[in-house]
């Protein structure tokens, strides 16, 4: 059993079986307010799959990108969660969950592709999501084999921006825009990884789209007399 956590942009959690099968998804799309319902997303995810904490054996993690309070807070939930099971995290970024349900919607519960175009083999596909600040993220893949491939890494672009996307004619602003991730396509990525053999566990750094604003304190000046 899989267990997804994603708060990069909402927050959601999903419950996944070995072989895929979606048990369960609850989502929350308030973009703010992470730690206040990831709790209760959690034991309402178990409720409804049927199942415990105990039947997990892994743990996917949406690495984002997302704002640096928001982000954390999911991949702490996840970190806690498998170290109290003893079981591994796997990093998924966000935005492979959201590009995979843009390719595929059947892919996901949550998927947010129903003003996509069909995606054709071959041709490049982008995720765009808010970033705050008047930015939004981009990445860019291309449909391999019916599967979406990153060819360029998230990076913020202004949102009012008239340079076109690389590999699209058009700026980010003309572009679908994601509004929330599938917590049960970032499972399910999880699952076939592990399956695979590819997955990476608890060493990929988080995709934070900017430092947070609070920084530690250098110390106390030195006045002089």
């Amino acid at each position: 059993m899989i267990l997804g956590i994603d708060t990069s942009i909402g927050t959601a959690v999903a419950l996944v079986d070995p072989a895929g099968g979606i048990l369960a998804e609850i989502v929350s799309p308030d973009p703010r307010g992470h730690a206040e319902v990831i709790g209760d997303l959690l034991d309402r995810a178990f409720a409804a799959a049927g199942v415990g904490p105990a039947d997990v054996t892994a743990v996917a993690a949406g690495m984002g990108p997302g704002p640096f309070t928001g982000l954390r807070v999911g991949i702490a939930a996840a970190r806690a969660f498998a170290l109290g099971r003893g079981i591994p995290v796997v990093a998924v970024a966000s935005h492979d969950a959201a590009a995979r349900a843009l390719a595929d919607p059947a892919f996901a519960v949550a998927a947010n592709a129903a003003d996509s175009a069909p995606v054709v083999e071959g041709q490049p596909l982008a995720v765009v999501t808010d970033a705050r600040r008047r930015e939004v993220a981009v990445s860019v893949y291309r449909v391999e084999s019916g599967e979406p491939v990153r060819i360029v890494d998230p990076h913020l672009v202004l949102r009012a921006s008239t340079d076109p996307v690389e590999l699209f004619g058009a700026p980010a602003s003309e572009l679908a825009e994601t509004t929330s991730i599938s917590a049960a396509a970032l499972a399910r990525i999880a699952a076939e990884r592990l399956a695979s053999g590819t997955a990476v566990t608890d060493a990929a750094e988080p995709l934070y789209l900017r430092a947070p604003d609070v920084t530690i304190s250098a110390g106390p000046k030195k006045v002089g007399t």
